[in-house]
């Protein structure tokens, strides 16, 4: 069964609703909802009808679309999935659905060869990887990094919609240090990833500065209409995050220039895969070779060069050879330990 633009626009915003556990959601809140959505979207003014609304729900309801919501009627009054977890984003899409999708690949690899695609080769090479496995004609022939284990992802859309309209944002948000979750109201200004691992960039009502929040930490949200959003003024985001590796960075950090000496077998692994896009080099000689990266000192930047093992060791600044000198003399000191746990 094809669906149209519109009928999807109206489905997504209905799963939306109904996935957000921080208010009840009558059947006239849907449809005002689903009204700003196709508004906001695709500029239509008429809204949408209760008629619309029922059958749609209906429809979700069924097997028809393969979705099978669980949708119920709590207290006579409002709709909830009876299943928190459930999202009909996460059912498996139709034969039609996988053929116009087919044709879109087949239309962005045309397109592949021109500069300003460059950048989506690796995507489009996944959707046509994907696609071929969702109609078993045949399994994997690239293996991309992924992790499914990651948490979050499905916050991926909605979160860009509202950075995209600027629109203010009620977080539940639990960090790794926390002994319990926290609400706050948040301004979203932009979505970044590393490695595998998603953040979403943005500023606390009534605190200065800005913060990046993992998508996987970040239990529920929802959007405040009501909530004026409130610009980030200063900061071009492109810039701000060039002379970065990660994505820990405040208002005061500046880059530093990060002197590296690697050795030479491993060399050419950097040479190949810069670390930074200011990586120079700097002197080769038959044993090791020196890079320089202009880069901000953060605990990613440490975790990159630890990964390295004996292969690197940091000749500037002071600073930076001192932190990575104590956590490799702390790993030391636990293998130490632990052979002296053994021995007893």
């Amino acid at each position: 069964m094809a669906v149209n633009k519109l009928a999807l626009i109206r489905y997504k915003t209905i799963d939306d609703c109904l996935r957000n556990r921080f208010r009840k959601w009558t059947l006239e809140d849907i449809i005002e909802k689903v009204s700003e959505t196709l508004y906001e979207l695709e500029g239509i003014t008429s809204g949408v009808s209760k008629r619309t609304i029922q059958a749609d729900i209906q429809l979700m309801r069924s097997d028809k679309l393969g979705y099978n919501a669980p949708i119920v009627v709590k207290d006579k009054r409002f709709y909830a999935y009876e299943d928190p977890a459930f999202s009909i984003t996460k059912a498996p899409i139709n034969n039609a659905d996988v053929d116009k999708m087919k044709e879109i690949v087949g239309v962005l690899k045309q397109f592949n060869a021109f500069n300003y695609f460059d950048e989506m080769s690796d995507m489009i090479a996944r959707l046509e990887n994907n696609l071929n496995k969702s109609t078993k004609q045949s399994g994997n022939h690239i293996q991309l990094e992924s992790n499914k284990l990651v948490k979050g992802l499905d916050c991926i859309p909605p979160l860009y919609q509202a950075v995209l309209n600027k629109r203010s944002l009620l977080i539940e948000y639990k960090s790794f240090k926390a002994q319990q979750a926290q609400q706050g109201i948040y301004y979203p200004y932009l979505l970044k990833e590393y490695r595998n691992r998603w953040f979403l960039i943005c500023k606390k009502k009534k605190r200065a500065g800005i913060l990046n929040l993992a998508l996987d930490r970040i239990i529920e949200f929802q959007e405040l209409p009501n909530e004026e959003f409130v610009a980030y003024k200063g900061v071009d985001f492109d810039r701000y995050y060039e002379d970065l590796i990660g994505v820990s960075k405040s208002e005061r950090d500046r880059a530093q220039k990060v002197i590296l000496e690697f050795t030479n077998d491993h060399a050419p692994y950097v040479v190949t895969k810069p670390l930074h896009h200011s990586q120079v080099v700097l002197n080769k000689n038959e044993k090791t070779t020196t890079f320089r990266i202009d880069v901000v000192l953060n605990y990613e930047l440490e975790r990159e060069i630890l990964g390295f093992g004996e292969c690197v060791k940091v000749l500037a600044p002071r600073i930076l050879i001192a932190k990575i000198k104590r956590r490799l003399a702390q790993t030391y000191q636990r293998y130490e330990i632990e052979k002296m746990q053994t021995l007893k």
